[in-house]
């Protein structure tokens, strides 16, 4: 099971099917994540 968590607010974008468990970051497509990390820097 792997499991694609976004780098900006730590919530779990999708899980996909892997042999070992992973984690892979990226950023949320559908929310505004990099607006609200852009307003606490």
């Amino acid at each position: 099971m792997g499991t694609i968590i976004c780098q900006t607010c730590n919530s779990a974008v999708d899980h996909f099917e892997d042999e070992k468990v992973t984690t892979y970051y990226a950023k949320c497509a559908d929310c505004q994540c990099s607006e609200k990390s852009e307003d606490l820097a």
